[in-house]
């Protein structure tokens, strides 16, 4: 994955809910490729994995959103 990716990921992991919401709106309005995209409920492992980011405290080192937002220049 891209080192802007990366970033785009972590801003994501740490932004509010009312943030992401912003951002996917965003998306939406931009890339109209994306309009099929359909939301599907995490399996197992998806649930897994979220549990095991959420409890190591190595995946809690982001940037905040306002830096986030500032580098993506929204």
């Amino acid at each position: 994955m891209s080192d802007v990716k990366e970033r785009i990921v972590g801003a994501v992991t740490v932004m509010s809910e009312t943030d992401a919401n912003t951002l996917w709106k965003l998306i939406i309005d931009n890339f109209s490729e994306w309009e099929n995209i359909k939301e599907i409920v995490p399996d197992e492992t998806d649930v897994k994995m979220l549990q095991e980011i959420e409890a190591d405290t190595d995946c809690h080192t982001f940037m905040s959103s306002d830096t986030a937002m500032k580098e993506l220049g929204l």
